[in-house]
Formats: structure tokens, sequence, C-alpha cells
């Protein structure tokens, strides 16, 4: 599953950062807060690992 959008996938890879260890929890904020809590490290790296050519800072709703 791609990222949608810029900010999706820097929260996305802020959590995988958290999950790994490499960072602590505590200084997640917003999404990756819920991120980390409730996607699995597979599922962050996907996100985190998606081209940011041609994506929005932030989907339109």
């Amino acid at each position: 599953m791609p990222a949608k959008s810029k900010a999706q996938q820097k929260a996305a890879g802020a959590a995988l950062s958290a999950k790994r260890g490499d960072t602590k929890k505590s200084e997640l904020k917003g999404a990756s807060r819920s991120m980390e809590k409730s996607m699995s490290e597979k599922e962050l790296e996907d996100l985190a690992s998606t081209k940011r050519k041609g994506k929005p800072e932030h989907k339109s709703d």
C-alpha cells in the first residue's frame, strides 16, 4: 500500500524508526504515534519506502 502524500510517508518513517527502537516512542506525535501502535513493521516499511516524486505534501479531502 503506497503512501498517498509526503506527509503520510514521513509519519510512517517516524513510526517505523520508533518501532525499531531508533527513536523514542515518547517523541512521536499525531499520526505517527497512532501508526506505530496500529501497524506492523512491514506495513510501515511499505508506506515509508514510497517514492516521493509527484506526491502532494498533504492529501486533499
